[in-house]
C-alpha cells in the first residue's frame, strides 16, 4: 500500500494581527500550553524589555530571563537558568538573536518554544536552526523549530524599518536558493523536495510581487507569512536548502571576512541573491530582485553596505568555503577571482543603466 501522506513538521499555532501580543496569556492557555501560567520569558535589553511592564500583568506566573547577550555564551547561560524551573514552555520575546537564543535553550532543556517577534528582520521565527555568534565567528546549530508563532503587527509597525526591510531581502531571496536546489539536482542528482521548494519560492514570489510600502499592514502580513513558510520549508526538507543557496554563501563570507563590518543579514542575502541570479544568466529576475530591493531601500551593490568591489569579490570567492558539499551557482561555475570581479563588474553596470 502505498504512503499517500505524510507528515509536516509545523508550529502548532501562528497568530498574526493586530493586537496579538496583548492576548499572549489567552493565546498560550487556549493552545494548552501553559493554563497554569509556567512560563520562561526571555527578552533582550531592547524591544523586549520595554514590552515587560506590559505582559506582565497578563504573564503574571511568568519568570523572566535577560538576555544580555545574543550568542552562545548567552544561550547555554539562558539553558542553566531555565533548567532549574519547571516550566511549561519558554517564550522568546523580542529581535531575530533572542528568538534564536530561545530556540537553542529550550531545545537543550526539552521544552516548546514560542516566537514571539518585534521585527522581521529574517526567517529565524519559525526556522530549525540557531544562528549564533561564537569564539569561532558564527555557527548554525540544529533545533527544533517553535511549536507557536505570534507577531503583533501593531508593534512591528514601530520597529525600525531596516530591520523589517532586511526580511523582505531574506524572503526574496528564497526564489535564488530554490534556483540553486535546482540547479544541483540537475548537475549532481542531489534530491530536491518538491513541496519545500514550493513553499519557500512561494514566499519570495510573494514579496517579490507585493506593491506595498513598509508601512502598509497587508505587506507587513505577507512578509511575516512568507517568513513563516520559509521556516516550514526548511522543517520539511530537514535543511537550510530551500532558502540557502549561492545568496547565503556570500552572506557567510561577509560575516566571516569582515566580522565587524558586515550588514544586516537580510541585506547582504538580497544582494547576493540579485548577484548569484545575474550569475546564472536570469537577468530579468536578477533586474526583478534589484527593483524590489531599491524600492524597500534596501542595498543592491556592495558599496551600499560598506564594501568595496575588490572585498566582494573576495567573499564571493571564499563563498564556497562557508558549505562545504553545498552546490550552487558559485561551485558549478567555480570562478577565478578576477572572473568574478568580472561579473560583478558587469552586474553593477545592469543595475545602473
Amino acid at each position: 500500500m502505498p504512503v499517500l501522506t505524510r507528515l509536516v513538521p509545523s508550529p502548532v499555532f501562528v497568530e498574526i494581527r493586530a493586537g496579538a501580543l496583548d492576548s499572549l496569556g489567552g493565546i498560550l492557555a487556549d493552545q494548552r500550553l501553559s493554563a497554569a501560567g509556567r512560563i520562561a520569558v526571555a527578552i533582550s535589553g531592547g524591544s523586549g524589555a520595554v514590552l515587560r511592564e506590559r505582559l506582565e500583568p497578563a504573564l503574571p506566573g511568568a519568570d523572566w530571563y535577560l538576555v544580555e547577550d545574543g550568542n552562545l555564551d548567552g544561550a547555554v547561560r539562558l539553558t542553566d537558568e531555565i533548567r532549574r524551573g519547571h516550566y511549561d514552555a519558554l517564550v522568546g520575546l523580542g529581535g531575530g538573536k533572542i528568538i534564536d537564543v530561545a530556540k537553542y535553550a529550550a531545545a537543550r532543556v526539552g521544552l516548546p518554544v514560542v516566537a514571539v517577534a518585534t521585527n522581521l528582520a529574517h526567517d529565524g521565527i519559525c526556522s530549525p536552526v540557531s544562528t549564533l555568534d561564537n569564539d569561532a565567528g558564527r555557527g548554525s546549530y540544529g533545533v527544533p523549530g517553535p511549536i507557536g508563532i505570534v507577531v503583533d503587527l501593531d508593534v512591528i509597525a514601530k520597529a525600525p524599518k531596516r530591520f523589517v526591510a532586511a526580511g523582505i531581502g531574506d524572503a526574496v531571496s528564497n526564489i535564488s536558493a530554490c534556483a540553486d536546489w535546482e540547479l544541483s539536482h540537475e548537475v549532481t542528482g542531489e534530491p530536491v523536495d518538491g513541496l519545500a521548494v514550493a513553499m519557500a519560492r512561494a514566499a519570495g514570489e510573494n514579496l517579490l510581487r507585493h506593491p506595498g510600502t513598509l508601512e502598509d499592514p497587508d505587506l507587513l502580513t505577507t512578509l511575516a507569512e512568507a517568513l513563516v513558510l520559509s521556516g516550514i520549508a526548511m522543517n520539511i526538507a530537514g535543511s537550510t536548502r530551500p532558502s540557502s543557496g549561492a545568496c547565503h554563501e556570500i552572506s557567510h563570507a561577509l560575516d566571516v571576512l569582515y566580522p565587524k563590518r558586515s550588514a544586516q543579514h537580510g541585506e547582504q542575502v538580497g544582494l547576493g541573491a540579485a548577484f548569484a541570479c545575474h550569475l546564472r544568466g536570469e537577468r530579468e529576475l536578477s533586474g526583478l530582485i534589484v527593483e524590489r530591493l531599491r524600492f524597500h531601500g534596501l542595498p543592491v551593490t556592495a558599496d551600499q553596505i560598506g564594501f568595496t568591489g575588490a572585498e566582494f569579490t573576495e567573499a564571493v570567492h571564499y563563498a564556497p568555503n562557508t558549505r562545504p558539499g553545498r552546490f550552487t551557482i558559485l561551485e558549478h561555475l567555480d570562478l577565478s577571482a578576477t572572473d568574478i570581479r568580472d561579473a560583478y563588474a558587469d552586474y553593477v553596470q545592469a543595475v545602473n543603466s
